[in-house]
């Protein structure tokens, strides 16, 4: 497998859409399902964006992973950081380094960009151990993930 990682910019509008509409299969078996995507003057703006910072790998013509970050600004310390929101490789081509490769790219583009630290919800152990093998780390008391719709 010879894969080569790209930042999405505007104009790469059906990536997105065929991300969403193959969501499962860049998932955890079981889990991920087929998602609407936006439409093409919101996907535009979504990779308009300039804290969406979002990576696709490829072979060849096929998208086999891809990785979705934002920068938030803070109101102290460095002024940013990045959260990693979500990363997916094709279950065809887990295991064959294209989420390192996207996460190197990453990495390259904060040094580039002077954001110091990336945080990541990692949600299964299998995640935890991919973080983990990057470097990642995780402080001794976690907090509680919550979240709230208004009705």
């Amino acid at each position: 497998m010879n894969v080569s990682i790209r930042q999405l910019r505007p104009g790469d509008e059906p990536v997105l859409a065929l991300l969403a509409t193959r969501d499962a299969d860049f998932d955890l078996e079981g889990r991920g399902v087929s998602l609407l995507p936006l439409e093409p003057d919101a996907a535009r703006e979504f990779l308009s964006n300039p804290a969406v910072q979002f990576w696709a790998a490829h072979d060849g013509d096929d998208v086999v992973g891809f990785l979705y970050c934002i920068v938030l600004p803070l109101r102290s310390g460095e002024g940013r950081e990045l959260l990693l929101y979500e990363i997916g490789v094709h279950k065809a081509a887990r295991r064959k380094g294209a989420g390192r490769k996207m996460l190197d790219c990453m990495e390259a583009w904060m040094l580039g960009n002077d954001v110091g630290e990336v945080w990541v919800c990692a949600d299964n152990p299998a995640a935890v151990a991919f973080y983990r093998g990057f470097g990642f780390d995780a402080p001794a008391s976690q907090p509680v993930y919550m979240t709230r719709r208004p009705y």
